[in-house]
């Protein structure tokens, strides 16, 4: 997850969902992580193969046993490595992409120091970042070790979650990793994800931060507020995948994924389909697809 806004729309939560409810998901979420933990720390403690793939399984169990039904558009890209580039909702996002995709995760430096979220974050191999500028080349060094080690990662480039109704402004920095920072042409490809209803009724504007987590929502009663809810329906929308080397600068290729990521996330909401996009391709290459 990245940096929050400094304030949040106010919603009262209070006599939403169900407190039983709540309590028998989150007991069933600590006790599946409690059992889950050393055997993803054994496979990273022996460099055992294939160290993804717990996770993607814990990450499918926990989308069942949180009630989200999720709705896929689009194909994901198999391509290894793939950076994939997605909007920002809420640390829900992370259960959810995580239970489609086998990659590791871009987040803000802060959560290495979370107690036991942290810990989480670890053993999936997340790659700590610091947003300042002064450190924006190390970073994408780092990032770019990890790529040409062949392993995909999601960034969330929005630099903030926001309140599902929209999607922030591309920050570009982390994508001169997909221009040059790699051996080969790296395949990028842009991910919306929506949260469109709850037990069947359209999630409307003001619905949508019952899901949401951003401003100064604290993390527990939100946690708890939200697993109390009833079925919520996601949207995840993979987009065309692209070539980093295709496109001018950073920011054409930010502003790029930009526009599908938000026609994605707006089309869900709205319930239509957007058309197929126009997929710039580079100068004597191909498009690489998944």
């Amino acid at each position: 997850m990245n940096d929050r806004p400094a304030k949040a729309a106010r919603t009262d939560f209070e006599g939403k969902g169900s407190s039983a409810r709540a309590l028998l998901r989150l007991s069933g979420y600590f006790l599946l992580t409690v059992l889950v933990i050393p055997s993803q720390w054994l496979v990273l403690r022996l460099g055992l193969p294939n160290p993804g793939r717990i996770p993607l399984i814990y990450h499918r169990v926990c989308t069942r046993l949180m009630g989200f039904d999720i709705t896929v558009r689009g194909e994901r890209s198999t391509t290894r490595p793939t950076l994939f580039v997605s909007n920002h909702v809420s640390y829900i996002d992370i259960t959810v992409l995580g239970s489609l995709i086998s990659a590791s995760f871009i987040a803000k430096a802060e959560i290495d120091g979370w107690p036991f979220f942290g810990l989480l974050a670890r053993l999936q191999r997340t790659v700590f970042i610091q947003r300042r500028a002064i450190e924006a080349a190390q970073q994408r060094d780092d990032i770019a070790g990890r790529l040409r080690a062949g392993d995909s990662l999601v960034l969330f480039p929005e630099g903030t979650s926001d309140d599902g109704n929209f999607v922030l402004p591309f920050k570009s920095a982390l994508f001169a990793v997909a221009q040059r920072g790699v051996d080969e042409p790296l395949t990028v490809q842009p991910v919306s994800i929506a949260y469109t209803a709850l037990d069947g009724i359209p999630m409307g504007r003001l619905m949508r931060p019952y899901v949401a987590w951003y401003g100064d929502m604290s993390l527990m009663p939100h946690l708890r507020r939200m697993l109390g809810l009833g079925r919520i329906a996601v949207t995840v929308e993979f987009h065309p995948p692209v070539r980093g080397d295709g496109f001018d600068s950073r920011r054409a290729l930010a502003d790029y994924c930009f526009s599908l990521v938000d026609g994605g996330v707006q089309a869900a909401l709205s319930g239509r389909a957007l058309p197929p996009p126009a997929v710039p391709q580079p100068s004597g290459s191909a498009v690489a697809h998944s």
